[in-house]
């Protein structure tokens, strides 16, 4: 009987011998990816950018869908093996018109990495009238694997990767509203919705497509310093998380978990290139490995970094997935027959 990891099941570290001050270059040291084709959403600034470095200087031809264009070359400037191709994931036509120019190459598709996203922003819909973080960090998630799906078969061993959150802890996704249409939008649920969703798509998908030498799986970067990602967040909810104290400091715990760009890029790298996880999928990482599934009971502690760290068990329900991916073809208008 194959093994899925509905409900955790595989859900336990593997001992891959790194941990959270790891980088991308020690944990993809002595792998060669000549010759593979990898997609890096985002892969222009912040840890999308130091994604794209690692996987070129490995041999991998990485293509960089980029909202601007013309930043991302600025920025990934002087970098081997690298092309730059508009996208951008709120919109529903882009995405189609970039995964329609990339099936037209002919090439297979051997690691895309879902990097790019957005969080703790205003209300705001797309052009098919979803809510911004719903639509940027999963439905256009969803969107780009199924129509990408063809060179992912092809490439006889693919993994997807999404790039999800510790935020995935702030909600799990409301099924009776997931587009704040009659509750009172609050951006930190409509984010850790974004983010549970991201997590129960890796996790169905992985079960669906594993039959098809692709793998699936997401992630927690972890907290990063120097990126552009937060942005548009106020210092209220940033003390409503607990990162800031009633003075407006950041609390010395959490600045002492920050981790440098080099860091928080390892896990996306491990997760893409990591032999540990040949047969492996639909499991959710953190620091270069597996991590813990946490008891969603606040009186068992199963870990010492509880809600710091860890996988939620609602996250990795096989029910909810299967929900999920039934509402999400509803959504977006896109029948995903994996076959």
């Amino acid at each position: 009987m194959e093994k899925n990891n509905y409900q955790g099941a595989l859900q336990h570290p593997l001992g891959s011998g790194f941990n959270a001050i790891s980088t991308a270059r020690e944990v993809i040291k002595g792998i060669d990816l000549t010759g593979k084709i990898a997609i890096v959403t985002g892969g222009n600034a912040g840890i999308g950018l130091e994604t794209t470095k690692v996987l070129a200087a490995a041999g991998a031809t990485v293509i960089v869908p980029a909202r601007d264009t013309e930043k991302a070359k600025k920025n990934l400037d002087g970098i081997p093996n690298v092309e730059i191709e508009a996208m951008d994931l709120i919109d529903p036509t882009s995405i189609d018109t970039f995964a329609k120019k990339f099936l037209a190459s002919g090439r297979p598709l051997h690691l895309l990495i879902n990097n790019a996203g957005i969080m703790w922003v205003p209300l705001h819909r797309n052009s098919r009238g979803i809510e911004s973080q719903l639509a940027t960090n999963y439905l256009g998630q969803f969107q780009l694997v199924a129509r990408l799906w063809p060179a992912l078969k092809d490439a006889n061993g693919a993994r997807v990767i999404n790039v999800s959150s510790l935020g995935h802890h702030m909600a799990p996704f409301d099924f009776n509203d997931p587009n704040f249409e009659h509750r009172e939008y609050q951006t930190l649920l409509g984010y850790g919705q974004s983010k549970t969703a991201s997590n129960l798509f890796a996790l169905e998908l992985d079960n669906r497509a594993k039959s098809h030498q692709v793998r699936a799986y997401s992630l927690h970067p972890g907290s990063i310093a120097g990126t552009e990602l937060a942005r548009d967040a106020d210092l209220e909810l940033f003390k409503q998380m607990g990162f800031f104290d009633e003075h407006g400091n950041m609390r010395p715990e959490i600045l002492a978990s920050l981790k440098t760009i080099a860091q928080g890029t390892a896990t996306s790298v491990w997760v893409a290139t990591s032999p540990l996880l040949n047969d492996i999928g639909g499991v959710y990482c953190e620091d270069a490995d597996v991590a813990e599934l946490l008891s969603e009971d606040p009186a068992i502690k199963t870990s010492t970094k509880l809600h710091q760290s860890g996988v939620l068990a609602y996250s990795l329900d096989e029910d909810n997935a299967k929900q999920l991916w039934k509402l999400t073809e509803e959504m977006t208008g896109i029948e995903f027959k994996v076959n």
